[in-house]
């Protein structure tokens, strides 16, 4: 897993599937996905795969950001 579409397929093992048209909002809803999944003990913190897909969803919001700042 090293991009967004990683985690994206990743999480789809989860039963979740992202719907959002928009970038930033998928993101975010994947962040929430992932925030679920440790409250309900489906995942663990520690695990590999919910770090990796934690820093993706970072990376990938900072970089939406800082395009979007430069649009305006």
């Amino acid at each position: 897993m090293k991009t967004l579409y990683g985690v994206q397929e990743w999480l789809k093992q989860y039963g979740y599937i992202n719907l959002m048209s928009n970038r930033l909002d998928a993101i975010y809803f994947m962040q929430k996905e992932l925030s679920y999944m440790v409250e309900n003990k489906i995942l663990d913190k520690s695990n590999h795969d919910y770090l990796t897909a934690r820093l993706i969803l970072q990376r990938e919001e900072r970089i939406e950001k800082e395009q979007l700042g430069e649009k305006f």
